[in-house]
């Protein structure tokens, strides 16, 4: 499925309806270029599962994990990743030990080190500057996950 975001707060309600959706444990995938609003949906998802604390991108620290509502959350963000076994170093093996939500940022950096998607989400801008995101289920519990939201973007914000 698809959707267009005029504005980055419509953005952040998409997320927040994701995560109403969501089952954790999870894995979501967001994928794009730099400044197509990935930190955004993150943000939305987040505070919508109950964080208060500021959501900010974890550019430099690869991975910043969360107490939710519905348990933990672990946002990455591989953009700065070298190589992924890079990963190794940061303790990645003992994270997935535990179910989570997770939410990764430049999943190709990582490859053959972090677990597969349930969920693919990828942004780009458009010529008329919004952004447009599409939705690609890996299994049938995400497919329903996508299903539950509305198309219609006005009824979320």
């Amino acid at each position: 499925m698809d959707w267009d975001f005029p504005s980055a707060d419509i953005c952040q309600s998409w997320g927040a309806a994701l995560a109403q959706t969501l089952r954790a444990p999870a894995v979501i995938y967001l994928e794009g270029d730099l400044g197509v609003g990935k930190t955004t949906l993150a943000q939305g998802i987040l505070r919508a599962l109950g964080v208060t604390q500021s959501v900010k991108s974890p550019t430099y620290t690869l991975l910043e994990t969360y107490e939710t509502k519905s348990g933990l959350a672990h946002h990455l963000d591989l953009y700065r990743l070298n190589d992924p076994e890079e990963l190794e170093f940061i303790g990645i093996r003992d994270y997935l030990a535990t179910p989570a939500l997770w939410l990764i940022e430049w999943p190709e950096r990582g490859k053959g080190h972090l677990p597969g998607a349930d969920l693919k989400l990828h942004l780009h801008i458009q010529a008329d500057a919004r952004h447009h995101l599409s939705a690609t289920a890996q299994h049938v519990r995400a497919e329903a996950w996508v299903q539950a939201l509305p198309v219609d973007l006005a009824s979320i914000t």
